[in-house]
C-alpha cells in the first residue's frame, strides 16, 4: 500500500491520504478508516488513479458526500474514491444539464430552481451526491432521477468509461443496473429539464424541503431512510405501529419524528446501528411477517 500511496501521491491526481476516518465523510458521522483515501481533481485524474489502482490490484470503492451510507467500524480495506471538489461542475444548456457525479443535489436542485428549470424539485432535500442519487435512483414526492435522466458517464470496474442511457440503467425502484448486475460508479450525468416560472418551482422547493424539516431528523446525523418500503406498505408506518420509535441502543436510536430514520443519538459506533436494525426487522417481521430490506448501503470490515 505504501507503494500505491507514492505512485497516486507523485500522479497529483488530487488529495491522497493514508488511514482517513471515513466518519468525516458519512453524514451520519460514523465509519473507521479508509486505508486509503483519494478525491481526484477531474474525470481524467480519476481515470489515472484507477490505472494506477488496478495495477495494483487494490480493492476499492467509491462514495459521494456520505449520505445513505454505513461505514463498518473496522473501516475499509483498499481505495476509497470520493467523488467531491473537482467533480461537482455542471452546464446548463437549453433544457439540458451535464453534472458532474459529485455535485451536491441539493446545491444542485436550489440554483436550478432560482434558473427557472423544473425536474429536481423532488430532490430538494436529499443531502447526497448525484452520483449516488443515479445509483440508488434516489427519489421523493412522486418523483425519481428516472424520470428526467437522459444518460450516464459510468465508469466500470474494469477501468473502462461508457455512457449508459437511460433504459440501459435498467432503474426501478431505488435501484440500478450499478448495484449488481454492471458494478460501476456514475461520473456524470445528462438530465432533461423543462423551462418553468420561477416562483411556481422555488415554491414546490421550498414546500418540500418544509415537509422534510417538519418530518424527519435532520438536526442530528444520519444516513436518510433506512429501510426499503414494501410497498404497498411504508417501512416508517410499520416501525411506528411496532411501538419502536424512540427505540435506543447504544448511541443509535429509532427517530421520534420518522420511524425509517436511525440517528446518531451520540457517540453511536456501526455495530450500534446494525444491532438496532436487525432488531427492527425482527420485531416487524414478528409483528406483521413482513421482511423490512435496508435502503441504506452497509460497506467495510467485519
Amino acid at each position: 500500500m505504501n507503494t500505491l500511496y507514492k505512485e497516486l501521491a507523485d500522479a497529483n491526481i488530487g488529495k491522497v491520504i493514508e488511514n482517513e476516518p471515513l466518519a468525516k465523510h458519512t453524514t451520519m458521522k460514523i465509519g473507521g478508516p479508509a486505508e486509503l483515501f483519494i478525491e481526484p481533481n477531474s474525470i481524467d485524474d480519476l481515470a489515472r488513479a484507477f490505472q494506477i489502482i488496478k495495477k495494483h490490484g487494490v480493492k476499492w470503492r467509491a462514495i459521494g458526500r456520505g449520505s445513505n451510507l454505513l461505514v463498518a467500524d473496522k473501516g475499509i480495506k483498499g481505495v476509497v474514491i470520493k467523488l467531491g471538489s473537482g467533480m461537482d461542475d455542471f452546464e446548463l444548456a437549453g433544457e439540458t444539464l451535464t453534472v458532474g457525479g459529485g455535485c451536491s443535489v441539493i446545491k444542485l436542485a436550489t440554483l436550478i430552481s432560482k434558473k427557472g428549470f423544473s425536474g429536481l424539485e423532488f430532490s430538494s432535500g436529499i443531502p447526497g451526491s448525484i452520483g449516488g442519487a443515479v445509483y440508488m435512483n434516489a427519489g421523493a414526492h412522486g418523483s425519481d432521477m428516472s424520470k428526467i435522466l437522459e444518460k450516464a458517464h459510468i465508469l466500470f470496474e474494469d477501468g473502462t468509461m461508457e455512457w449508459l442511457t437511460n433504459e440501459e440503467m435498467e432503474f426501478s425502484y431505488r435501484t440500478s443496473i450499478l448495484q449488481e448486475k454492471r458494478p460501476g460508479i456514475c461520473i456524470e450525468a445528462v438530465l432533461n429539464l423543462q423551462k418553468g416560472k420561477k416562483e411556481d418551482i422555488v415554491a414546490v422547493m421550498q414546500k418540500n424541503k418544509d415537509y422534510r424539516r417538519e418530518t424527519q431528523p435532520w438536526n442530528y446525523p444520519c444516513a436518510g431512510s433506512i429501510f426499503r418500503n414494501p410497498l404497498p406498505k411504508y417501512a416508517g408506518q410499520l416501525v411506528e405501529e411496532a411501538g419502536l420509535k424512540g427505540y435506543q441502543i447504544g448511541g443509535a436510536k429509532i427517530s421520534e419524528m420518522h420511524g425509517n430514520f436511525i440517528v446518531n443519538a451520540g457517540g453511536a459506533t456501526a455495530q450500534d446501528v446494525l444491532d438496532l436494525i436487525s432488531f427492527t426487522k425482527k420485531t416487524v417481521f414478528d409483528k406483521y411477517e413482513i421482511t423490512l430490506e435496508t435502503e441504506v448501503e452497509i460497506i467495510g470490515l467485519n
